[in-house]
C-alpha cells in the first residue's frame, strides 16, 4: 500500500501544496505564485506576501487533494516547512499544518525547507541514491553539502553573505531588468560574450562561497560605465556576470567532489534552473566520470512535493512533530563540517 503524504510550503512567495506517494511519485502539485505581484516592488514584501498566503492557503490545498484524487483519511502524514524563511510567510503554512494534522489526526512532519530543495531530485530521478554531494543555490541560499545517507546532511561550505540568486537579483536589477531577474539574466546571456565584462571571482580558496564582492563589482562597474556614457551591452554584461557565478559554483562542488571520492553529484535549488550552470556541470562531470542530476524547472523553485518527498523519508525514519512545532526564520540543515 502506497504511503501517502501531504506537503505544504509558504516559505517565501509561493503557496503551495502537493500529494506525493512514498517520497518518489507526485499525484499533485499545485502552486499559487506571487511573482508578478512582488515585481511590482522590486522584490518580495514580506507583509504583503503573508496577507496573500492566508488568501491562498486552504483552496491551495483543497485543490492538491482534489488532484491526487485523495481524502484525508489517505494520509499517513502532514509535512511542512518549518523554515528558513519569512516568519509570517512560514506561520501560514505552519498553522494551517496543525490544524489539519489535529483535526484529521495525522501525524505532522516539520521539514526544512533546504531539504525539501534536495528531495525535488528524489521526485525527477529513481537512480538518485546517496553518497552524494549536493550543490543547493536560490535566491537566499548557496550550501554545498555532504549527504553520506539519506537524512544525513553535512555543511563542506555556504555563502559567507549573499547568495548566487542574490547577485542575479540585485544586479538585475542594477540593469534595468524585472524581479526575478536570473531567468531574464539567463535569456540574455545566451547571445552574450562571457568574456567581455571581467568581473572576479571570490573566495578561490576554500569551499565556502562570497557573493557579495562580485555584486557590488558589477554594480560599480555599470556605474561607472553610465557616469563615462559609455554603451553597455547587456547580454554581454548578463553572460559575464552569469558566467563568473557559474565559475565558482562548479569549481567548488568538483573540488568537494573530488575530495570526497564521490561519484553522484546533485543540484536544487531556483538557480539550478540556470541553463548554462547546468551544461558546464554536465560537460565537467562527463569529462570526471561522476554522475550528474538535477530538477526539472517546475520542482527547483518552491514548491510542495518537495517537501512532501523530504517529509516522507522523516516520517519512515519515525520522526513526529509535536502541535508546538514553530517558525524557525534561520532554520540551519546541518553542522559544518570539522
Amino acid at each position: 500500500m502506497k504511503q501517502l503524504v501531504l506537503g505544504i510550503e509558504t516559505s517565501c512567495d509561493e503557496t503551495a501544496a502537493s500529494v506525493v506517494a512514498d517520497g518518489r511519485e507526485v499525484l499533485s502539485n499545485v502552486i499559487a505564485s506571487q511573482i508578478d505581484l512582488h515585481r511590482l516592488y522590486g522584490g518580495v514584501v514580506p507583509e504583503i506576501a503573508s496577507r496573500k498566503h492566508v488568501e491562498a492557503i486552504i483552496p491551495v490545498i483543497d485543490r492538491a487533494m482534489q488532484e491526487a484524487n485523495v481524502t484525508y483519511e489517505d494520509l499517513s502524514a502532514i509535512a511542512v516547512t518549518q523554515g528558513p524563511g519569512l516568519v509570517g510567510s512560514l506561520l501560514v503554512g505552519l498553522s494551517a499544518a496543525k490544524a489539519l494534522a489535529y483535526a484529521k489526526r495525522i501525524p505532522l512532519i516539520g521539514v526544512n525547507h533546504i531539504e525539501g530543495h534536495i528531495y525535488a531530485n528524489f521526485l525527477a530521478h529513481r537512480a538518485v541514491e546517496p553518497p552524494l554531494v549536493c550543490l543547493t543555490v536560490s535566491g537566499g541560499h548557496t550550501d554545498l553539502l555532504h549527504i553520506p545517507a539519506v537524512g544525513s546532511y553535512t555543511v563542506l561550505g555556504r555563502t559567507r553573505d549573499d547568495a548566487a540568486g542574490e547577485a542575479f537579483d540585485k544586479v538585475g536589477r542594477v540593469l534595468g531588468l524585472p524581479y526575478p531577474a536570473g531567468p531574464q539574466i539567463d535569456a540574455l546571456a545566451v547571445r552574450g560574450d562571457p568574456n567581455a565584462y571581467p568581473l572576479p571571482r571570490a573566495l578561490a580558496e576554500g569551499l565556502d562561497f562570497s557573493f557579495s564582492g562580485l555584486k557590488t563589482a558589477a554594480i560599480n562597474m555599470l556605474h561607472n560605465l553610465r557616469q563615462r556614457g559609455e554603451e553597455i551591452d547587456i547580454a554581454d554584461f548578463a553572460a559575464s556576470l552569469q558566467e563568473a557565478i557559474v565559475d565558482v559554483l562548479v569549481a567548488k562542488t568538483m573540488q568537494a567532489a573530488t575530495e570526497l571520492d564521490v561519484s553522484v553529484i546533485i543540484m536544487s535549488g531556483g538557480v539550478a534552473a540556470n541553463t548554462r550552470l547546468r551544461t558546464k556541470f554536465t560537460e565537467l562531470t562527463q569529462q570526471a566520470g561522476i554522475r550528474f542530476f538535477y530538477p526539472p524547472v517546475e520542482l527547483c523553485t518552491d514548491n510542495a512535493a518537495m517537501i512532501a518527498s523530504a517529509g516522507y523519508f522523516r516520517w519512515a525514519r519515525g520522526e513526529r512533530a509535536e502541535l508546538d512545532l514553530d517558525a524557525v526564520p534561520g532554520l540551519r540543515l546541518a553542522q559544518r563540517q570539522g
